[in-house]
């Protein structure tokens, strides 16, 4: 398995796992201890996690599945997200659904995840997305104060665009800080973040990109959607002239970018993360990757 670079101190898998839907796979912690440490054979070893997945329950499932092997800590990298809040009745300070980009609320949202998750440190705490409320200054004196304890080792966002982008990284650069990751809605369906420039944007600036919703929610499978139709009758063709499914092409198209793009997968199927491992092994040529990419959009380019 190929590693991207985020920072000195960390580097990740080039496929994710995340957890997402955790709460409802029902699993035993001995379950889910067992499919961790399948996935870290494969050399998936990169978790993504946010404090709300599950109604704010995902991170502590994993904690317990994570205790069960104590030394599987050492193989693992853990991302967690904050900055949303939603209703829930596990949390008093949860009445609403809002954004909090607040010191206070993200000071107390990593220490809940550690401890939910039960380890010491988050190799990268990620903004889930940003807010018209932002504050860059006051999540900088966050930010800052996490690095410095030892409880964050690099920081990123995720669902910024390229001004939202700014806005933060400026002031984190004045306290010798950098912005390492965004992680952005990114499949050959959805193709916003290639069209506007953002990952263009990342890419200058080395900024390492995680790609959430890598097969569209499942829509990339809907041949009633008319833009779905498109894009499967070109990668079919091409899943048989690899030998491999629809899923490793889909793979294969987000690896050839020149940005670094790991795809977050949320299965809890073995055999669908070994079908995205095969998509890491071939390569498309120039040609196959822009016939995937003028079905999406619809026309050919200029």
């Amino acid at each position: 398995m190929e590693r991207v670079k985020i920072n000195q101190h960390v580097s990740f898998s080039n496929v994710i796992q995340g957890f997402w839907r955790a709460k409802d796979w029902d699993w035993t912690p001995q379950q889910l201890n067992y499919y961790i440490n399948e996935l870290v054979e494969r050399g998936i070893t990169t978790m993504d996690h946010a404090d709300i997945y599950g109604d704010y329950s995902c991170e502590g499932i994993f904690g317990e599945a994570l205790k069960l092997s104590p030394n599987l800590r050492e193989h693992l990298e853990i991302v967690s997200k904050c900055g949303i809040v939603l209703p829930s009745e596990h949390l008093a300070a949860a009445n609403g659904h809002r954004y909090d980009h607040s010191k206070k609320h993200i000071r107390e949202t990593v220490e809940r995840s550690l401890k939910q998750l039960q380890v010491e440190q988050l190799d990268s705490l990620l903004i889930h997305k940003p807010s018209p409320l932002m504050d860059p200054h006051e999540i900088t004196e966050a930010v800052k104060s996490l690095v410095k304890e030892g409880k964050i080792k690099s920081f990123g966002v995720s669902n910024f665009n390229k001004s939202q982008y700014d806005l933060l990284s400026k002031c984190l650069v004045c306290d010798k800080l950098h912005i390492t990751l965004n992680q952005l809605e990114i499949s050959p369906y959805t193709l916003d973040a290639i069209e506007d420039g953002t990952i263009n944007y990342m890419y200058k600036d080395d900024v390492k990109i995680m790609s959430w919703s890598p097969l569209a929610g499942g829509k990339l499978f809907d041949l009633e959607d008319e833009k779905s139709a498109r894009i499967t009758a070109i990668i079919s063709p091409l899943a048989q002239k690899y030998n491999v499914t629809t899923t490793a092409i889909i793979m294969s198209w987000l690896k050839k970018h020149p940005a670094s793009i790991m795809p977050v997968l949320g299965t809890q199927k073995i055999n669908r993360i070994d079908e995205a491992l095969q998509g890491m092994t071939i390569t498309l040529t120039d040609q196959e990757w822009f016939d995937i990419y003028t079905a999406s959009l619809g026309h050919d380019i200029p």
